[in-house]
């Protein structure tokens, strides 16, 4: 598609997440042990095959992530004048 419209970007993107209150270690733990499957060779593979790439990182990281994806898309949105229905 970039070929055709220079400039065009579109992803998918997925992730886990828990209920904000949710105490700090139990977050890492979940973190930490998503982060471990996610380099698993079995699952590294069957990603690729869906032709997904892997992106572990910090809790943080995924925040950062939604709050840029949020602004990258609220603009679209608001350019194109798309209101919900």
């Amino acid at each position: 598609m970039g070929e055709f419209l220079p400039g065009y970007e579109a992803s998918f993107w997925g992730g886990l997440g828990a209920p904000k209150n949710t105490p700090g270690d139990i977050v890492d733990k979940l973190n930490g042990e998503i982060n471990a499957a996610l380099a698993d060779s079995t699952i590294k593979a069957r990603l690729a095959d869906l032709g997904g790439t892997p992106l572990v990182g910090t809790p943080a990281d995924f925040g950062k992530l939604i709050a840029t994806e949020t602004q990258k898309w609220g603009k679209v949105i608001r350019a194109a004048n798309i209101k919900a229905e």
